[in-house]
């Protein structure tokens, strides 16, 4: 066997077979991380006491990790709902047009090259089992394939994710007490701590990338940082606007 044939071997034994929560893992996680990040950033900028930070961190921690996962339960169920709405009416079509819809299957098998006998033996094959001759139909005629997701184990892992990456920001100001540092020291090492974990998280999103995972994880941890940055300076200038 070559090398590229072990490596496409190796690619397929690695297809999530299941639900693949390592996406919503990351999606929460970056989410959370950034948003956060982006509060204790403003806090900071407009020289607010440590508890100001800890209210509306962990407000924003909750209760737009709540926000987030309901959103994407909601998404995740609609996009199912609305694949099985037109499989079925993609079924219906078989039986009262089913001379039709054999013609469409023809001129998808023709785009793909087929001809003469092994173009009637195609049509042929596919229309022979329901299931297949829709979900055919559903891959080119309407671009939809039924998405590996689960509303509810998605909305669960987004939200601890969020709640999980999100806290890094939180961690030294929840436990400000047990620390000897200013509130500068502070601020500095919350910063390098949470782009060294949007960094983390940005290479597991690798996984999911052709890029290598040091420039995902570099890529996530500048626009948390950017993110930041602008929050940062939007609480320095309304603190001096209104101060």
């Amino acid at each position: 066997m070559s090398k590229h044939e072990d490596s496409l071997d190796n690619e397929q034994h690695e297809v999530p077979q299941g639900y693949n929560w390592i996406a919503d893992f990351v999606y929460g996680g970056i989410d959370g991380a950034i948003t956060t990040f982006a509060v204790v950033a403003g806090v900071e900028g407009a020289s607010l006491a440590v508890p100001i930070i800890l209210i509306l961190g962990f407000a924003n921690l909750f209760g737009d990790g709540f926000s987030m996962s309901v959103s994407k339960y909601l998404s995740d169920k609609a996009e199912l709902e609305q694949y099985e709405k037109i499989r079925q009416i993609e079924f219906r079509h078989l039986k009262e047009k089913t001379e039709h819809e054999r013609g469409e299957v023809r001129e998808i098998m023709e785009s793909y090259g087929f001809k003469g006998k092994d173009l009637d033996r195609s049509v042929e094959i596919i229309t022979s089992d329901p299931d297949v001759w829709v979900d055919l139909m559903m891959r080119n005629e309407f671009n939809m394939t039924k998405e590996n997701v689960n509303p509810m184990k998605g909305a669960v892992v987004t939200f601890f994710s969020f709640v999980l990456v999100g806290f890094i920001p939180l961690i030294g100001y929840t436990f400000r007490a047990f620390v000897d540092f200013s509130d500068q020291q502070m601020f500095y090492i919350t910063v390098i701590t949470t782009l060294l974990g949007l960094f983390l998280v940005g290479t597991v999103k690798s996984k999911f990338s052709m890029r290598h995972w040091f420039i995902c994880g570099l890529e996530t941890a500048v626009v948390g940082g950017v993110a930041a940055t602008i929050a940062y300076f939007v609480g320095y200038f309304i603190k001096n606007l209104v101060g």
